[in-house]
């Protein structure tokens, strides 16, 4: 991280609990450190025990990233930098509207048989990330599944708890596969609206969609980092810490960016 990304994702951490005197005590590495060896991990792809010698031992890092996986520390790092952007943006920190798809990704050798699956849509053998963005593109909500777990079955699991961490949220839009009784079920069970934005029978070739293109954008960034091309993880968990990591760089950088140009027209 640059000094200014840096600055943006301390003021979004935690307190920890020795400081406040919660009991504790202070962890051997600096925050800036571990967090910087876990973004290396996920934007270059690499193994754990190939954690550059620059960073603290490999196995250290690791032990951070599992912890912040368990304790949902990452979730809530990237809850506050995606609150930050909508505010920065001039926009309420609760979205009031959404749009959900999914996409698949083949799985590496890594990956045991019960949790992954065969998409005979896509031809792959592998996971399904399901996920829930609001209209600027960031993430919500985030499911990975076996392949073989359609989009409405996923979808029976998010929207209610869409519904539940999100008041506001009143309308959906959604692909074609998220069509049939999942419509009217959202509707009477959670009065939550499902559009279904279609792709006509007259369109050939790509078409911008409305709404769509926004949740395909944000699945197309986090393809950006090479931990994601392709799922290696054991654990469908670790595969969800790691798109919240990556998607955690993104709104750090764009949130710095953001300060630099401000701090940059104040002096003018």
């Amino acid at each position: 991280m640059t000094d200014a990304e840096w600055a943006v994702v301390r003021d979004a951490l935690s307190v920890p609990a020795w400081l406040e005197g919660r009991g504790g005590q202070p962890e051997g590495y600096c925050h800036r450190q571990m967090l910087d060896a876990v973004f290396y991990v996920t934007d270059n792809g690499v193994k754990w025990r190939s954690v550059p010698a620059d960073f603290p031992a490999w196995d250290r890092v690791y032990a951070f990233f599992r912890r912040w996986r368990r304790n949902g520390l990452v979730k809530e790092l990237h809850d506050r930098l995606r609150g930050q952007v909508r505010e920065t943006a001039g926009r309420d920190r609760q979205p009031t509207a959404a749009i959900i798809d999914s996409q698949s990704v083949k799985a590496a050798a890594s990956v045991p048989e019960a949790s992954r699956g065969y998409d005979g849509g896509k031809k792959i053998n592998g996971r399904r990330r399901h996920v829930i963005t609001d209209s600027f593109g960031l993430l919500l909500m985030i499911l990975v599944t076996a392949a073989d777990v359609t989009d409405r079955q996923a979808a029976r699991v998010m929207l209610p708890r869409l519904r539940e961490r999100f008041r506001k949220i009143t309308l959906v839009w959604a692909d074609g596969g998220y069509t049939g009784g999942l419509v009217t079920w959202a509707k009477e069970k959670l009065w939550l609206t499902l559009e279904i934005v279609k792709r006509s029978d007259d369109m050939t070739g790509f078409v911008v969609l409305p709404r769509r293109w926004v949740v395909e954008r944000s699945l197309g960034w986090l393809m950006r980092s090479r931990r994601l091309v392709r799922d290696y993880e054991t654990q469908p968990a670790s595969s969800e810490a790691f798109i919240y990591w990556s998607a955690s760089m993104l709104m750090a950088r764009r949130l710095a960016r953001t300060a630099t140009s401000q701090a940059v027209n104040s002096l003018q």
